[in-house]
Protein backbone atom coordinates (compact mmCIF):
# COMPACT_ATOMS: atom_id res chain seq x y z
CA UNK A 1 0.00 0.00 0.00
CA UNK A 2 1.56 3.29 -0.72
CA UNK A 3 2.18 5.90 1.49
CA UNK A 4 0.75 9.78 0.81
CA UNK A 5 4.10 11.70 1.45
CA UNK A 6 3.31 15.29 3.08
CA UNK A 7 3.01 18.44 1.33
CA UNK A 8 6.30 20.54 1.16
CA UNK A 9 6.19 23.12 3.99
CA UNK A 10 7.51 27.07 3.70
CA UNK A 11 6.57 29.31 0.82
CA UNK A 12 4.28 27.86 -1.94
CA UNK A 13 5.03 28.13 -5.46
CA UNK A 14 3.80 30.69 -7.51
CA UNK A 15 2.81 32.60 -4.37
CA UNK A 16 1.83 35.75 -6.40
CA UNK A 17 -0.86 33.73 -7.61
CA UNK A 18 -2.35 32.05 -4.38
CA UNK A 19 -6.11 32.08 -4.08
CA UNK A 20 -7.34 33.81 -0.84
CA UNK A 21 -10.36 33.48 0.95
CA UNK A 22 -13.15 36.24 0.31
CA UNK A 23 -13.31 36.43 3.93
CA UNK A 24 -13.02 41.09 4.41
CA UNK A 25 -9.55 42.40 4.93
CA UNK A 26 -10.59 44.03 8.12
CA UNK A 27 -11.62 40.88 9.81
CA UNK A 28 -8.38 39.69 8.45
CA UNK A 29 -6.29 42.14 10.02
CA UNK A 30 -8.47 41.86 13.68
CA UNK A 31 -7.00 38.25 13.08
CA UNK A 32 -3.83 38.64 12.54
CA UNK A 33 -3.72 41.45 15.55
CA UNK A 34 -5.01 38.26 18.10
CA UNK A 35 -2.07 36.24 16.72
CA UNK A 36 -0.01 39.00 17.64
CA UNK A 37 -1.10 39.03 21.03
CA UNK A 38 -0.97 35.35 21.81
CA UNK A 39 2.16 35.29 20.70
CA UNK A 40 3.17 38.24 22.75
CA UNK A 41 1.25 36.45 25.73
CA UNK A 42 3.08 33.21 25.36
CA UNK A 43 6.71 34.55 25.55
CA UNK A 44 5.76 36.22 28.54
CA UNK A 45 4.24 33.82 30.12
CA UNK A 46 0.78 35.62 30.67
CA UNK A 47 -2.71 33.81 29.70
CA UNK A 48 -5.58 34.74 27.88
CA UNK A 49 -9.21 35.20 28.45
CA UNK A 50 -11.85 37.12 26.17
CA UNK A 51 -14.98 38.69 27.59
CA UNK A 52 -18.04 37.48 26.97
CA UNK A 53 -20.03 39.10 25.55
CA UNK A 54 -17.74 42.23 24.05
CA UNK A 55 -18.41 45.75 25.99
CA UNK A 56 -15.69 47.40 24.39
CA UNK A 57 -12.67 45.14 25.83
CA UNK A 58 -11.29 42.77 23.74
CA UNK A 59 -9.07 40.47 26.00
CA UNK A 60 -7.93 40.19 30.08
CA UNK A 61 -4.39 39.47 29.94
CA UNK A 62 -3.01 37.92 33.50
CA UNK A 63 0.37 37.36 34.64
CA UNK A 64 1.86 35.89 37.96
CA UNK A 65 4.74 36.37 39.58
CA UNK A 66 6.49 36.22 43.25
CA UNK A 67 6.82 39.97 42.77
CA UNK A 68 3.93 41.32 42.98
CA UNK A 69 2.54 42.79 45.93
CA UNK A 70 -0.99 43.36 44.96
CA UNK A 71 -2.03 39.95 44.18
CA UNK A 72 -0.19 37.00 43.56
CA UNK A 73 -2.14 37.41 39.90
CA UNK A 74 -2.59 40.49 38.19
CA UNK A 75 -4.87 41.54 35.19
CA UNK A 76 -5.19 44.43 32.79
CA UNK A 77 -7.57 44.95 29.64
CA UNK A 78 -6.66 45.64 26.46
CA UNK A 79 -8.47 46.86 23.47
CA UNK A 80 -6.92 46.28 19.88
CA UNK A 81 -6.47 48.57 16.43
CA UNK A 82 -4.91 47.66 13.99
CA UNK A 83 -4.54 50.18 10.66
CA UNK A 84 -2.43 49.92 7.14
CA UNK A 85 -2.98 54.05 6.86
CA UNK A 86 0.21 54.26 8.26
CA UNK A 87 3.33 53.29 7.05
CA UNK A 88 5.82 50.90 9.23
CA UNK A 89 8.45 52.74 12.17
CA UNK A 90 6.34 55.70 10.64
CA UNK A 91 9.36 58.77 8.94
CA UNK A 92 9.38 62.01 10.19
CA UNK A 93 8.37 64.32 7.47
CA UNK A 94 11.45 65.63 5.76
CA UNK A 95 12.39 69.43 5.04
CA UNK A 96 12.59 70.40 1.30
CA UNK A 97 16.25 68.69 -0.18
CA UNK A 98 19.35 71.36 -0.64
CA UNK A 99 19.58 72.84 -3.53
CA UNK A 100 23.41 73.22 -3.35
CA UNK A 101 23.95 69.21 -4.14
CA UNK A 102 24.65 67.89 -0.94
CA UNK A 103 23.26 64.96 0.53
CA UNK A 104 19.48 65.12 2.06
CA UNK A 105 19.69 64.58 6.08
CA UNK A 106 18.99 61.10 7.12
CA UNK A 107 15.54 60.43 7.69
CA UNK A 108 14.49 59.64 11.73
CA UNK A 109 11.73 58.05 13.10
CA UNK A 110 8.60 60.12 14.29
CA UNK A 111 8.44 59.62 18.12
CA UNK A 112 4.26 58.99 17.80
CA UNK A 113 1.59 58.69 15.10
CA UNK A 114 -2.18 59.50 14.97
CA UNK A 115 -4.40 57.27 15.53
CA UNK A 116 -8.51 58.11 15.61
CA UNK A 117 -10.97 56.93 18.59
CA UNK A 118 -14.99 56.59 18.81
CA UNK A 119 -15.34 58.94 21.90
CA UNK A 120 -17.05 56.15 23.58
CA UNK A 121 -14.06 53.84 23.18
CA UNK A 122 -12.18 56.97 24.16
CA UNK A 123 -14.00 57.12 27.43
CA UNK A 124 -13.67 53.75 28.11
CA UNK A 125 -9.77 53.52 28.11
CA UNK A 126 -9.67 57.04 29.60
CA UNK A 127 -11.93 56.41 32.71
CA UNK A 128 -10.10 56.89 36.17
CA UNK A 129 -9.32 55.66 38.76
CA UNK A 130 -9.99 51.87 37.91
CA UNK A 131 -9.36 48.57 39.45
CA UNK A 132 -7.76 46.77 36.68
CA UNK A 133 -5.83 48.92 34.22
CA UNK A 134 -6.76 49.18 30.25
CA UNK A 135 -3.99 49.79 27.54
CA UNK A 136 -4.34 50.38 23.75
CA UNK A 137 -2.51 48.06 21.22
CA UNK A 138 -2.56 49.62 17.60
CA UNK A 139 -1.19 47.47 15.12
CA UNK A 140 0.91 49.00 12.10
CA UNK A 141 -0.06 46.09 9.08
CA UNK A 142 1.08 46.07 5.27
CA UNK A 143 -1.82 47.25 3.15
CA UNK A 144 -1.41 44.23 0.97
CA UNK A 145 -2.11 40.37 2.38
CA UNK A 146 0.58 39.18 0.47
CA UNK A 147 3.26 41.16 2.95
CA UNK A 148 1.74 40.41 5.99
CA UNK A 149 3.90 37.29 6.96
CA UNK A 150 6.34 34.61 6.03
CA UNK A 151 7.11 31.43 7.00
CA UNK A 152 10.74 29.61 7.09
CA UNK A 153 12.56 26.57 8.80
CA UNK A 154 13.89 29.03 11.66
CA UNK A 155 10.92 31.69 12.25
CA UNK A 156 7.82 33.24 11.10
CA UNK A 157 8.09 36.59 10.28
CA UNK A 158 4.56 38.42 11.21
CA UNK A 159 4.74 42.35 10.10
CA UNK A 160 4.77 44.97 11.02
CA UNK A 161 4.59 45.89 14.57
CA UNK A 162 1.94 46.86 17.54
CA UNK A 163 2.85 49.80 19.99
CA UNK A 164 1.02 50.40 23.13
CA UNK A 165 -0.33 53.22 25.37
CA UNK A 166 -2.32 53.74 28.76
CA UNK A 167 -4.68 56.36 27.68
CA UNK A 168 -6.14 56.75 31.56
CA UNK A 169 -7.21 60.89 31.96
CA UNK A 170 -6.94 61.64 28.07
CA UNK A 171 -9.57 64.12 27.27
CA UNK A 172 -12.41 63.48 24.97
CA UNK A 173 -11.43 66.94 21.94
CA UNK A 174 -13.84 66.11 18.84
CA UNK A 175 -17.40 65.55 18.27
CA UNK A 176 -17.86 62.24 17.69
CA UNK A 177 -14.10 61.09 17.40
CA UNK A 178 -10.74 61.78 19.20
CA UNK A 179 -7.34 61.76 17.73
CA UNK A 180 -4.59 60.09 20.49
CA UNK A 181 -0.75 59.58 19.85
CA UNK A 182 0.41 56.74 19.87
CA UNK A 183 4.36 56.53 21.34
CA UNK A 184 6.47 54.74 18.28
CA UNK A 185 8.85 54.23 21.58
CA UNK A 186 6.22 51.96 23.13
CA UNK A 187 6.58 48.72 21.44
CA UNK A 188 4.66 45.63 22.19
CA UNK A 189 6.29 42.73 22.67
CA UNK A 190 6.68 40.08 25.54
CA UNK A 191 9.66 42.26 27.54
CA UNK A 192 7.25 45.06 27.42
CA UNK A 193 4.05 42.96 28.67
CA UNK A 194 6.63 42.21 31.48
CA UNK A 195 7.20 45.12 32.70
CA UNK A 196 3.73 46.79 32.60
CA UNK A 197 2.36 43.42 34.59
CA UNK A 198 5.51 44.39 36.92
CA UNK A 199 4.66 47.92 37.46
CA UNK A 200 0.60 47.07 38.03
CA UNK A 201 1.91 44.38 40.42
CA UNK A 202 3.54 46.69 42.56
CA UNK A 203 0.55 49.03 42.42
CA UNK A 204 1.75 51.20 39.87
CA UNK A 205 -0.41 52.23 36.33
CA UNK A 206 0.90 49.84 32.85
Amino acid sequence: MAIAQPERGGLLPGRPGTHRGTLATTACMETLQIGYLHAVAAAAGCSLSQPFPDNGIDWHISHSAPGHTVDDEVTIKVQLKATYQIAPNPPTRLPPPPTDGAAPPPQKSRRSFSFTLDNDHLRKLARTPVSVHKILVVMLVPRSQDDWLRAGHDRLDLRHCCYWTNLAGHPVTGRHRTTVRIPTSRIFDDQALCEIMTRVGTGGRP
